[in-house]
């Protein structure tokens, strides 16, 4: 969300929610059903969906795996993770095995039908679509200020409750963040911060603010930008919020897409990531595209880089890839997408094999955001940037009048 005021300043916007949050209850119950799963079959296909409403988690989807599926074990590991008792909420489970034609070409993919043999080619995408990712030098996370502080107050958050640093609150709650920018692009304030969180009945409202605003807000934003008098910090200003969680809102798995990528801030191809095992290119194509895209700033081959990449359900090669430096580029984008081209990998086996996407840790990410977060070899760029710098200076050489 951006909005412009007289002195051609803008303010950008982003937001984050708890692990508690209804439909990012649901994100972290779908992910620890997969890990669960993937720890005893690697080459397990899941597709899995969470409804939380009042106190029924209902689990389905496709699942098709040669172990013994125990979602109701996996379901009250994520509750407790997430902060709520799993004996108040009665589990019902319905799932089936996934479409044997969907199987068929995901297995056999459109290349390996037509008699290629090459390397990586055998499996074909999970679905059609098209995947972004996205990265910026504006945080040392590659992630946009207002989506780095938005996590870093609702993580904050978690953690308060969960070690009694602040007590009498519960386990939903959400923070929004707006940042001003100057006319070059540069975060030069934090404009408005909103945090709303569950509390307990008899939680004194203004003890809460004060709380919020100096054990949470003041402290994960310190490192970036100070918190001033001119910033207005709002906490809960709808007033009470003692019913919360999926007693008051239903939740619902993929419906915080903006949460788990770039905050509204870049572009979007509309596929989820939780309860999704890494042969559906929603999730791994997205996780790709962050690491080209980060890749590309982290070579200072571009301040912003946003990559595209589009795929036909049952073809291994994409039908699409560009990338798009939004003029912030030290070459063209034509020869930075033909580069990358021929650095990283695009098919979905390849990518399973580079990103090691069967190693189960899917619920480490399922919480304030997929990106910049842990160890994770989307965000990895050291063997990568080298690469990249060597292949774009041979394009450049073969391509000297169209620079």
């Amino acid at each position: 969300m951006e909005s412009e005021c007289a002195c051609m300043c803008s303010v950008r916007t982003a937001e984050s929610v708890c692990a508690g949050h209804p439909d990012k209850l649901c994100d972290l119950i779908a992910d620890q059903i997969l890990d669960d799963i993937m720890w005893e079959d690697k080459t397990a296909r899941v597709a899995v969906e969470v409804m939380a409403t009042g106190r029924r988690i209902i689990v389905t989807g496709e699942i098709t795996t040669k172990c013994r599926p125990r979602i109701r074990d996996s379901v009250r590991a994520a509750l407790v993770r997430a902060g709520y008792s799993p004996w108040r909420f009665l589990i019902y489970v319905w799932v089936r095995k996934q479409s044997p034609d969907i199987n068929a070409g995901v297995n056999t993919s459109l290349e390996a039908r037509s008699g290629d043999e090459t390397a990586h080619v055998l499996q074909g995408a999970g679905d059609q679509g098209t995947v972004y990712g996205y990265a910026t030098n504006e945080t040392p996370q590659r992630l946009p200020l207002p989506l780095v502080l938005a996590h870093r107050i609702c993580e904050r958050l978690d953690a308060a409750r969960s070690e009694g640093t602040i007590t009498g609150i519960k386990p939903d709650g959400k923070a929004q963040v707006s940042i001003r920018y100057d006319d070059t692009g540069t975060p030069t304030a934090i404009d408005t911060v909103v945090v709303s969180v569950q509390h307990d009945a008899d939680k004194d409202l203004e003890e809460l603010t004060r709380q919020v605003k100096t054990m949470v807000v003041a402290p994960a934003c310190e490192e970036y930008l100070p918190v001033t008098d001119t910033t207005v910090v709002l906490v809960n200003p709808s007033g009470r919020f003692v019913v919360g969680g999926p007693t008051a809102d239903t939740g619902l798995t993929g419906r915080k897409l903006m949460v788990d990528t770039y905050g509204g801030l870049a572009a979007h191809g509309g596929g989820a990531f939780s309860g999704k095992d890494p042969s559906k290119v929603d999730r791994t194509g997205a996780y790709m595209a962050r690491l080209i895209a980060k890749t590309v700033v982290d070579a200072r081959l571009a301040h912003e880089c946003q990559v595209a990449i589009s795929y036909a359900i049952g073809k291994a090669d994409p039908v699409a890839f560009h990338i798009d430096t939004l003029g912030s580029g030290e070459h063209p984008d034509w020869l930075l997408t033909a580069a990358a081209r021929e650095v990283f990998p695009l098919r979905p086996a390849a990518m399973i094999d580079a990103l090691k996407l069967r190693s189960p840790r899917y619920t480490d990410h399922a919480t304030y955001g997929h990106f910049a977060r842990g160890l994770s070899a989307w965000e990895d760029t050291f063997n990568y940037t080298h690469r990249l710098r060597e292949a774009v200076k041979v394009h450049a050489r073969q391509n000297p009048t169209h620079q």
